[in-house]
């Protein structure tokens, strides 16, 4: 598939399918948006080519990405200039019909004095003009560089950093969430975190994203083992919530993005099943709300096969219990 719009849009067209239940309300609480990426441009009217693509999506929250920051000024208040970014998008979303940005996770380097860290959180406020919601300052590191995917931190020890601790409690106070997304051999120690700022919500993504390349290629059952006995200790902090999704990024070892043909909701669902039944179980539908992580996993889905996908695997689930994931702790977590 060649990593352009155009041609990863003809490898999505080869398999479509018809929509499950298309009139259920969804909100997306997690999507990135960005002009220069190694990935293709994803802007509101790329956005909405997915979000209209059957599925009844309503409301999205914006997840920080790197994008657009500005080019000067002080450097702690460069990481506005994405939530002007966004801020725009999201302004130019409202009444049209379509699915509105309701809200913005933008970044701050919660490490920082903490007096910085409140003018930069101050800035999000204004610039978001009522959108912004929290913050994530990613934990994801990878030791041995074996993954080939993204460290978000130069910090193998980001979480138990007395600092960064002290923003993340600081984010509480204010009524802000912190998100974060990192490796599963650091599930524990972000249980850690969140055990120590237990005033704080905070917000696991991608169910603190299983691998299955590099040191982990061939492991996956071992991985899981290790992955479900984390899971299950880290529900017990009732301040965790879990945006479950974002299992289709090259990272977690499924290929998809590698094959001729794009898979069908049913291979995504058979092959996903197992990690949304364990975290849904161990953290209950009131603490875990479905996400797209689009367009990372536009690298091996479509919009409308992820969503069915989802359907497929909330079936079981009452339909109390599928409006909590499709909707109703989104709008809690991010007040949307």
């Amino acid at each position: 598939m060649a990593l352009t719009k155009e041609g990863q849009n003809n490898w999505l067209a080869q398999h479509v399918e018809e929509i499950l239940d298309p009139e259920r309300e969804i909100i997306d609480p997690h999507h990135h948006m960005w002009k220069t990426s190694g990935l293709p441009v994803y802007l509101l009217e790329d956005l909405w080519s997915d979000t209209e693509s059957g599925h009844n999506i309503v409301k999205t929250v914006f997840m920080e990405c790197g994008a657009e920051y500005r080019l000067d000024g002080p450097e702690h208040l460069k990481v506005v200039g994405e939530t002007e970014f966004v801020r725009d998008a999201a302004i130019a979303s409202q009444g049209q019909g379509k699915a509105e940005i309701s809200g913005i996770v933008a970044h701050a380097d919660l490490t920082q004095n903490l007096d910085l860290l409140r003018e930069t959180l101050a800035a999000h406020e204004t610039e978001g003009q009522g959108l912004f919601r929290g913050i994530r300052h990613g934990g994801a590191h990878d030791p041995d560089k074996s993954l080939g995917w993204l460290d978000a931190t130069p910090h193998a020890d980001l979480f138990g950093k007395s600092e960064f601790r002290k923003g993340v409690s600081l984010l509480g106070e204010l009524g802000y969430t912190y998100d974060s997304w990192h490796y599963h051999f650091q599930n524990s120690a972000y249980t850690d975190l969140a055990q120590a700022v237990p005033e704080t919500t905070i917000v696991l993504d991608h169910f603190g994203t299983p691998c299955g390349v590099g040191s982990f290629e061939g492991k996956m059952d071992e991985v899981m083992v290790k992955w479900k006995s984390d899971i299950s200790r880290m529900a017990e902090c009732e301040n965790v919530v879990v945006k479950i999704g974002g299992l289709a990024m090259p990272v977690n070892g499924f290929n998809w993005h590698d094959q001729k043909l794009p898979p069908s909701s049913d291979v995504v669902a058979q092959a996903h099943r197992e990690y949304y039944l364990h975290t849904i179980d161990a953290f209950g539908p009131s603490r875990c709300m479905f996400e797209s992580n689009f367009p990372v996993d536009k690298l091996s889905m479509s919009y409308s096969v992820y969503w069915n996908a989802m359907k497929k695997i909330a079936a079981e689930f009452s339909d109390e219990e599928q409006h909590e994931l499709f909707y109703g702790t989104a709008a809690r977590v991010y007040k949307v």
